[in-house]
């Protein structure tokens, strides 16, 4: 894991998000799972529920991957890293909509689209030298 900034990465960023999602729990008691506004995590990030098991799947999937291959690592924060690009530009036009359904606030997109530069960026730059299998028909 050392050798791989793809596994660093992963491994770090999986183990803080599923800590994000469990201490989400603690601050949204009495809050809709899919509620368009949310209780505040530690003060500035807006939760509801469905957003806290979001972090925890998004968590799981980054830490298995560190634990695992490169090309997996690779390949996740990639992935992950696109939607959350996707998520923090897409998320300033859900706010005070029925479609916002994380209750997102704009503390969370800045911190999605941060997530995103970075796992986008190791993802494609780092570890080039390891192939990623593809599947030909």
């Amino acid at each position: 894991m050392r050798n791989s900034p793809n596994r660093l990465l992963a491994s770090i960023f999986g183990a803080v998000y599923l800590l994000v999602g469990l201490l989400g729990f603690a601050v949204t008691g009495g809050v809709g799972f899919i509620a368009t506004e949310g209780n505040l995590l530690l003060g500035l990030f807006a939760v509801n529920p469905l957003h806290n098991i979001a972090h925890l799947l998004i968590g799981a999937a980054l830490l298995i991957a560190g634990l695992s291959t490169v090309a997996a690592a690779r390949s996740v924060n990639t992935v992950v890293g696109a939607v959350y690009l996707l998520l923090g530009i897409v998320g300033f036009f859900l706010v005070g909509t029925a479609f916002n359904i994380l209750a997102l606030n704009t503390a969370d997109h800045f911190l999605h689209l941060a997530s995103a530069i970075v796992l986008l960026g190791v993802g494609l730059a780092a570890d080039k030298s390891v192939r990623t299998r593809t599947v030909t028909a």
